[in-house]
């Protein structure tokens, strides 16, 4: 009985396995650019693009003293914060929050602030070092590379240093040959043998676009029918297993067998059936609050009296989830007209009917 109820009890939702496509190549070499035009293709809300300059480590004062003198080598692995890297993919992969750091480039230093991501159902992680890491590695399901001359990828690397990042046109040639061509060869180079696909010339090449949206759609859909699949068999799993004891039913008395009937019955007027469901609804409600605990309390009326009685311990709040939990909100303004109350929305995607 106990592994029939750990069966019954794992459940892993459609975002818990994250596909993780990983694309690096040199700086300007198109990267970013690659990586908004699969999400504009697949035009899906749950894509999201991660970059890898969020992780830069943190510098200390000779480090930043050097980095505004355009002296730092960012284009090394070493300034690259893998272990946080590391983490934030294996939570994302496991369906679990994570926070993202902000890294200023005008300050060479990572913000207080964080941004949060939860539950993509595609994340693509882009940046020079992206099929660096072995542990990075294990965690991507496509690798891809982008290629194109160097010639381009100086002057894209300098028309986004100089107008997103603040930096002079001198100080970006001087980087680029101080640090990103040697560094290219001794590091980012060799992770060309590992890619599952080589992409020259980057947005331009339009079959390599084709390929990865097409492995991405297919392993969503992969993902919708084992996700299904689970679904059906935790069905048959509950329907041959007894409900748990959390699980209260309304008792069945004769008011609540004949609204029953009347709710289900096709030829109800839609104003009884209104009113019987926000019946039904608020006896539900009246019934929980059965459940909740008091504590003993004595208080004083205006009169100097002592009053015993009962007082909860603990304040009632309601969740609405929408749409179809809406429906519940008059039975439960009936019993806690006071009652604080969140509303939480879950969109279901109409082609697949899977959660977004």
């Amino acid at each position: 009985m106990a592994d029939v109820v750990n069966q019954r009890a794992h459940y892993s939702p459609p975002w818990a396995d994250v596909s993780i496509i990983g694309i690096a190549g040199s700086s300007g070499s198109g990267k970013s650019t690659l990586s908004h035009a699969i999400v504009s293709k697949l035009n899906l809300p749950w894509v999201v693009i991660l970059s890898m300059d969020s992780f830069y480590k943190s510098l200390d004062e000779e480090g930043s003293r050097k980095a505004f003198l355009n002296e730092y080598d960012f284009d090394s692995p070493e300034a690259i914060d893998f272990d946080v890297l590391v983490d934030r993919l294996r939570r994302l992969k496991a369906g679990k929050r994570a926070e993202i750091p902000i890294y200023s480039f005008a300050k060479h230093a990572r913000e207080k602030e964080t941004t949060s991501i939860y539950s993509p159902h595609v994340l693509i992680l882009e940046g020079i070092f992206a099929l660096y890491d072995p542990r990075v590695l294990e965690l991507l399901d496509m690798k891809i590379f982008c290629e194109a001359d160097a010639d381009t990828c100086l002057s894209r690397r300098i028309l986004r240093d100089v107008e997103e990042r603040g930096r002079d046109i001198a100080g970006c040639i001087k980087q680029w040959f101080a640090y990103v061509k040697p560094n290219f060869e001794a590091y980012v180079e060799p992770q060309r043998k590992v890619a599952d696909i080589i992409v020259p010339r980057g947005v331009e090449n339009r079959v390599a676009i084709v390929m990865v949206i097409q492995y991405i759609e297919r392993k969503l859909i992969e993902k919708s029918k084992s996700h299904r699949a689970e679904l059906k068999r935790l069905n048959q799993s509950s329907e041959n297993d007894a409900l748990s004891e959390n699980v209260i039913i309304l008792k069945q008395t004769s008011q609540v067998r004949g609204m029953n009937t009347i709710i289900q019955d096709t030829d109800t007027s839609a104003e009884d059936f209104i009113f019987y469901f926000d019946r039904i609804a608020a006896l539900l409600v009246e019934n929980a609050l059965n459940n909740i605990y008091f504590k003993e309390v004595t208080v004083s009326t205006p009169t100097g009296n002592k009053y015993h009685g009962l007082h909860a311990t603990g304040e009632t709040s309601a969740v609405v989830i929408l749409r179809a939990g809406s429906t519940f909100e008059t039975g439960l303004r009936r019993v806690l007209p006071s009652c604080k109350t969140g509303r939480l929305l879950i969109q279901s995607n109409i082609r697949t009917g899977e959660p977004e």
